[in-house]
């Protein structure tokens, strides 16, 4: 569906940002998408008009982003640490920096990206920043806030492909986690769907809901490996987890968010078509290609 509406996408040449930028295009949709450098978007064929050229963390290179805009999307986060910039610098500084600006220009809807399950994970730095974002974002009454909060993607689980193909996947526990992940292209439907959507915070994940062995055992299959899974103590998980705590972010983050949803059931609402062990026949199609 496609509407007089000017999107602005945040976060645009991201894993989930360039799917969004992409959909938008197809679709015909009016839309502007944020980077700080516009190359990534140039070579996906993205017109240079198109393309805004900034610094997030820079109040005063993002005055006026928002005007005429009517809907903004922001799937800005931190995925790897870099310049010494941390998760509350990114996930809520900078998507504040982008509300205010908002706020300011009369925008009629900001749609945020936050994960599953974040609100209760406060204890986990990236979530914890996250939240911080949505609380504030929920509380405006300048615009419509949306919170959309998406189960783990599948390019987050190519960990376990990887692990496949040297001949072992590690699981923690004597049971497996059961989760419903979603691909960027489902989940970057969703959020265009949202723009008319009146729901203030969405969960949402993928079509299928699948242990992690199911998961391993699809990672095999695809390179056409037996199935070698190895299983690892719950209290080695809790007892690394302690260790990524104690870490600078650079560091211990990003592992300290995996160990812990790695703990509990992650199920989402569920949505789209892709499916995990077609993405990782993909990527096995990919790397064999002649």
């Amino acid at each position: 569906m496609t509407t007089s509406k000017k999107v602005l996408v945040v976060g645009a040449t991201g894993y989930l940002g360039l799917y969004i930028v992409k959909q938008l295009q197809e679709r015909g949709q009016d839309f502007v998408a944020l980077a700080r450098n516009k190359q990534k978007l140039l070579v996906n064929g993205i017109n240079e008009a198109q393309i805004i050229e900034v610094q997030v963390t820079n109040q005063k290179q993002l005055e006026g982003v928002c005007n005429d805009v009517d809907v903004v999307i922001s799937c800005l986060g931190i995925t790897r640490q870099q310049d010494g910039l941390k998760y509350m610098d990114i996930d809520y500084q900078a998507n504040l920096n982008i509300l205010l600006e908002a706020e300011k220009a009369g925008v009629d809807k900001f749609i945020y990206i936050s994960a599953l399950n974040a609100p209760k994970y406060s204890n986990v730095r990236m979530l914890r920043a996250k939240e911080r974002f949505s609380t504030r974002l929920l509380s405006s009454e300048r615009l419509q806030p949306c919170v959309i909060r998406p189960n783990g993607f599948f390019s987050d689980l190519e960990e376990i492909y990887h692990m496949a193909t040297k001949g072992s996947v590690c699981l923690f526990g004597s049971s497996s986690i059961k989760l419903n992940p979603i691909h960027g292209e489902d989940l970057a439907a969703f959020c265009i769907e949202a723009i008319h959507s009146n729901l203030t915070e969405l969960d949402i994940g993928g079509p299928e809901v699948l242990t992690t062995t199911q998961i391993a055992q699809f990672a095999f299959e695809a390179q056409c490996k037996d199935v070698n899974i190895v299983r690892l103590p719950d209290c080695l998980r809790r007892l690394t987890l302690c260790l990524m705590k104690h870490l600078p972010e650079k560091w211990g983050g990003a592992a300290e968010f995996f160990l812990t949803v790695m703990g509990n059931n992650s199920i989402a609402p569920t949505y789209g078509e892709h499916k995990i062990r077609d993405y990782y026949a993909d990527i096995f199609a990919m790397v064999n290609k002649p």
